[in-house]
């Protein structure tokens, strides 16, 4: 039963389109009412209900995080100041920093729920290395039987891969292709039929299917 939270995702598409369009404070300024009330607002409670359904999913207690629209540009070449999207990011809440994560993105041209291990570096890179190369084989299989079931895939968020196996794993490494990632991120699109049955069914539908993966991702 739809949950009222396609019209949601209409309006938010309809105004990140066209705030893509017109980036500036100006523009954003004289419509910033209506975001905060069509768009931040539900956007939150919609956070809060699937940390709630991630939380009795996975038997650990999560907490949400819906991205600010304003963007950092201290670092960046392009200086628009807004985000033209809807993100929200799940973590267990007595997570460390290697816990892995939850991701809801919503735009235009995208809509995806995620999981995995976002940034890895220092320690945490180390082992996720030692992880692969002791468990490599189910890491693959897990990969396999999440895409046959609902389409994941490898997400193009996070870090960029090496170009080489990092030492010391041998080149010919049979994962050579996860030991070269520096996160993992699988990604999938609720099914089709999720305006009929609704965002937050559709949602927990799709992290089912990615939960093997997530259960992963707690063992490094």
């Amino acid at each position: 039963m739809a949950d009222g939270f396609a019209e949601l995702i209409d309006r938010a598409n309809g105004f990140f389109t066209e705030l893509a369009a017109n980036n500036r404070r100006d523009w954003f300024e004289a419509r910033k009412d209506f975001y905060k009330s069509e768009i931040q607002q539900p956007g939150q409670l919609l956070a809060d209900l699937m940390a709630e359904e991630l939380s009795r999913m996975t038997g650990t207690a999560h907490r949400a995080k819906l991205f600010r629209i304003y963007r950092d540009v201290r670092f960046s070449k392009d200086k628009s100041p807004y985000n033209p999207h809807l993100h929200i990011s799940w973590l267990p809440t007595d997570g460390e920093y290697l816990s892995p994560q939850w991701f809801f993105g919503s735009a235009p041209d995208y809509l995806v729920l995620c999981t995995g291990l976002p940034g890895l570096q220092g320690d945490a890179l180390t082992r996720w290395r030692a992880f692969v190369d002791a468990e490599g084989d189910e890491i693959a299989k897990t990969m396999a039987e999440a895409e046959t079931s609902i389409g994941a895939r490898l997400s193009a968020w996070g870090a960029s891969p090496l170009k080489r196996v990092p030492k010391p794993y041998a080149a010919d490494h049979p994962h050579g292709d996860l030991l070269k990632r520096k996160s993992l991120i699988l990604e999938a699109t609720p099914a089709d039929g999720w305006r009929e049955q609704g965002l937050i069914p559709a949602l927990r539908d799709t992290a089912k299917g990615l939960l093997p993966i997530w259960k992963l991702c707690t063992r490094v």
